[in-house]
């Protein structure tokens, strides 16, 4: 029953963080065809959200909030994500052209077969 509950939470937690969450909301603009090719670009935005990990860290050895470790956390983990997307997109996008290729190839083959088809 426990382990039920922990599911279901699970799952309504990632609904809500996919639907609301602006770089979940990107990333998933960013898987769909037409963007695949923006994915290397964003990647810059995660060298941002480095950028500002590095300076949540450097912030709190001097002797700012520790509470600037959420800000850490959540930095940390969106620019992962952009910095993983990257070459992920590029994979994608070759999965995707080769699939194209493919259709390309056998639609053209129809074609030339059906011009040639006694009538």
């Amino acid at each position: 029953m426990l382990l039920n509950r922990l599911w279901n939470a699970s799952i309504h937690t990632r609904i809500f963080l996919r639907r609301w969450m602006p770089t979940n909301i990107l990333l998933d603009r960013l898987r769909t065809r037409r963007c695949l090719r923006w994915g290397v670009p964003a990647m810059l935005l995660g060298v941002v959200y480095i950028l500002i990990a590095a300076t949540c860290t450097e912030l709190i050895d001097q002797g700012w909030s520790e509470w600037l470790y959420l800000a850490f956390f959540w930095a940390l983990w969106n620019g992962l994500k952009f910095l993983l997307f990257g070459p992920w997109s590029l994979i994608l996008l070759a999965q995707v052209r080769t699939r194209e290729a493919i259709a390309r190839r056998r639609q053209h083959r129809h074609a030339a077969r059906s011009e040639h088809a006694p009538v």
